[in-house]
């Protein structure tokens, strides 16, 4: 139970702020190059949405073993 607390306690989070300082940083640089105002409610958005994504992808294939793991053991607690 101990590692899947510190993957949601503080991996999650670390994620997170990654994926908001990416976006942060698209955002500065693609003012900085003059993209309008179209730019940011298509591709800004679509590429906000596709980094999450796979950032959730991420974190559900990093927790899946200790999910797992406390699943099956709850399991064959029952059993016996």
């Amino acid at each position: 139970m101990g590692p899947l607390l510190i993957k949601v306690f503080i991996i999650l989070p670390l994620i997170l702020f990654a994926d908001y300082v990416i976006l942060a940083l698209l955002g500065c640089s693609t003012c900085l190059f003059g993209f309008g105002d179209d730019f940011y409610c298509g591709p800004f958005c679509i590429a906000g949405k596709i980094l999450l994504l796979l950032s959730l992808i991420f974190f559900g294939w990093l927790i899946y073993p200790d999910v797992k793991k406390i699943i099956t053991h709850r399991k064959t607690r029952k059993e016996v």
